[in-house]
């Protein structure tokens, strides 16, 4: 558990770091989504949602870096 908090927290590892916690948290929606579709034999395209979420993620870390 300790090892899954590190990679959401920020250099102190005690502080929540927004970019990191969402990038995790579209990761497992992703995959979820992919599992979702795969069972229910229903069509879901992880490459066009990854690029969705990966300009989402980004423009959330380029709004991170101007904060600082």
């Amino acid at each position: 558990m300790k090892r899954l908090i590190h990679l959401v927290t920020g250099d102190d590892n005690a502080t929540l770091e927004p970019s990191y916690f969402w990038s995790a948290v579209a990761l497992l929606i992703g995959f979820g989504l992919e599992i979702y579709c795969t069972l229910t034999g229903k069509p879901f395209d992880l490459q066009a949602y990854g690029i969705g979420a990966a300009a989402l993620l980004a423009g959330l870390g380029v709004s991170a870096k101007l904060r600082k």
